[in-house]
């Protein structure tokens, strides 16, 4: 009987990634348009997203700008900024509420634009992609560490959808965690004024449809001949008139 001859020992395949500290990683350039972030010195790279994904990420970022505008709040949203969350490690949320003060910070100087140990953000939203672990755990942890005040998780996956709020309850330093399912308002920590639908975010409008009935609505506004300005001037108009009768009558109109 003839018999296969196995090896006793597999040839492993070697990581050839380099490893980088995180001052090499904010001047690291690669040849391709994937983005990398940064883990332990390990470049890992992030998967394109789906269009959900995009969908989700410029409702959001919609209607966040829109909330801070109307409070006056002086803040800004951005996408794709990388946050430091250890040594030599680097997450890329896909998005970062943070002060207009640290934009201009991160914008003077040299390199990628990377969040360091003493510029945290308020807020962190990760949509979930292929590796649930990173964005469940692992980011978790390191955006707990880095003192993160909120991190949010869009869970769009089918069966699974919700939308996973994290924050440090008054005097701790351990997250706590509410889920919010389809059919709710999710409540954010750090904007208790901010309500948006999970049935929403998770199947969000497109952003220039919103634009395009922003658009319209002002339009209309503008057309309108009921505005409050120009009731005023009619109600004006109305009493100088009456005033005048008055006066033709002789009665005088402030004594009435």
């Amino acid at each position: 009987m003839s018999q296969s001859i196995v090896p006793a020992t597999e040839e492993k395949q070697l990581d050839t990634s380099p490893t980088l500290t995180f001052e090499e990683y904010r001047f690291y350039k690669v040849d391709d348009e994937i983005k990398h972030e940064l883990h332990r010195g390990q470049l890992i790279p992030i998967a394109m997203p789906t269009i959900l994904h995009i969908n989700i990420c410029d409702y959001l970022v919609y209607k966040l700008q829109h909330h801070l505008a109307k409070n006056n709040l002086d803040l800004v949203v951005k996408r794709n900024w990388g946050v430091r969350t250890e040594e030599n490690s680097s997450r890329i949320p896909d998005i970062v509420v943070c002060t207009k003060s640290l934009l201009e910070q991160v914008a003077a100087r040299p390199g990628g634009a990377v969040l360091d140990f003493d510029e945290t953000p308020l807020l962190l939203i990760e949509v979930v992609g292929k590796d649930r672990r990173a964005d469940y755990i692992l980011k978790r942890g390191e955006y707990e560490q880095a003192n993160v005040p909120e991190y949010c998780i869009v869970d769009p996956t089918e069966n699974r959808q919700r939308v996973r709020v994290m924050a440090f309850p008054e005097g701790d330093e351990v997250y706590s965690q509410v889920d919010y399912l389809p059919g709710e308002d999710i409540v954010s920590v750090v904007f208790p004024n901010l309500r948006l639908s999970v049935d929403e975010i998770l199947c969000p409008p497109l952003v220039e449809r919103l634009i395009k009935e922003e658009q319209r609505r002002l339009q209309e506004l503008r057309q309108s001949p009921t505005t409050e300005r120009q009731r005023a001037d009619r109600e004006h108009q109305r009493a100088e008139r009456l005033a005048a009768k008055l006066r033709e009558l002789g009665v005088d109109p402030d004594s009435v």
